[in-house]
């Protein structure tokens, strides 16, 4: 009898292992891949490169050739890069002086044509490859603003030959040139760098920054990062920031006779740099050819009260502060679940 009763006591431990070891094995919750966290961070960064545009110029032997070099950002962030294309066919028509209106119609009469010749290369395309037709009609950013280049650069070309009808030596030039400055937030920075000499005494050049906020994907100008009522302010401390440099740049000693030729003004051309809020100024905007592009730097400790909380650096204190709200915060919630 008590044989029998451990048989059965052992029948039922061994049918009682085989129906746990047929119970589904728990999964472990689903972890959020590295790379997504990185994407996510990817699209607030800017990142990208400047492409050379390919301009259409005449074969032109010897020293004095004419040069003109424009490229167009390819980045990221599709927005910024349509906007700083507009930005460059701007520029090119303050640089060459010719008016907007002629432009965008010399180049709507260059785009038709062009347009002509890519659907007869896409007809001669074999009916067989119909991939082949497809990409003949696809047109980048790239060619899309090469177009639009198209009646500047013929000016710039004319302009040169004028000035070798009139027996002269000089070689004219022209570069434009994009660049990522800043890529992180609070702001992503790009800079429109262009320079050109076009005859006369001497060249011109020109830097010009636009801010972006990469998560409302909208340009930022100076007065958006200023608290409310504050422009005053800010151009108190611009204009203390002007006196020193007329000072130390030895451009005079007497500030109030300087600004009877260079008078004070306060820049829209900004970026937030390291050490503080840049001001950049223009050739003779602020000063004589001289003195090239003047900026002003105001530092960020005098900014406090001024600029808005989240285009201020974040000081040591403040993370230290941080830090300990946030252990006291951890410490409340331990007490809390005790």
């Amino acid at each position: 009898m008590l044989k029998n009763k451990s048989i059965l006591a052992i029948s039922i431990l061994i049918t009682t292992l085989g129906i746990t070891a047929c119970q589904p094995k728990k999964t472990e919750p689903e972890t959020v891949e590295p790379e997504q966290t990185q994407a996510e961070q990817q699209s607030l960064k800017l990142v990208g490169d400047t492409e050379k545009l390919n301009l259409s110029l005449p074969k032109c032997e010897g020293n004095n050739c004419p040069e003109i070099s424009i490229e167009r950002l390819n980045s990221n962030q599709a927005f910024i890069d349509h906007f700083i294309d507009q930005k460059i066919i701007q520029e090119l028509a303050q640089i060459l002086e010719i008016a907007p209106q002629q432009a965008a119609s010399e180049a709507i009469a260059v785009e038709n044509a062009a347009s002509e010749n890519t659907a007869a290369s896409a007809a001669d395309a074999p009916a067989s490859n119909p991939t082949a037709a497809a990409i003949a009609q696809v047109e980048t950013l790239a060619q899309k603003l090469e177009k639009q280049t198209v009646p500047y650069v013929q000016s710039f070309l004319v302009l040169d030959q004028e000035l070798k009808a009139l027996s002269s030596n000089h070689k004219i030039s022209l570069m434009i040139k994009p660049k990522i400055l800043n890529a992180d937030q609070p702001l992503a920075t790009v800079v429109l760098n262009s320079s050109s000499y076009l005859g006369g005494a001497h060249g011109a050049s020109a830097q010009q920054y636009y801010n972006f906020d990469l998560e409302q994907k909208k340009l930022v100008l100076l007065n958006d990062i200023l608290l409310e009522k504050q422009r005053p302010q800010l151009e108190r401390k611009a204009y203390e920031a002007f006196k020193q440099w007329v000072i130390t740049s030895e451009l005079s000693t007497n500030v109030q006779e300087y600004e009877q030729a260079w008078k004070f003004k306060l820049s829209e051309n900004y970026y937030l740099g390291q050490q503080g809020l840049i001001l950049q100024y223009a050739e003779y905007e602020i000063g004589p050819y001289v003195v090239g592009l003047p900026r002003l730097t105001i530092p960020y400790a005098e900014l406090q009260g001024i600029l808005k909380a989240a285009y201020l650096p974040v000081t040591e204190a403040a993370s230290e502060a941080t830090a300990k709200s946030a252990e006291a915060s951890a410490v409340n919630t331990t007490k809390a679940k005790s």
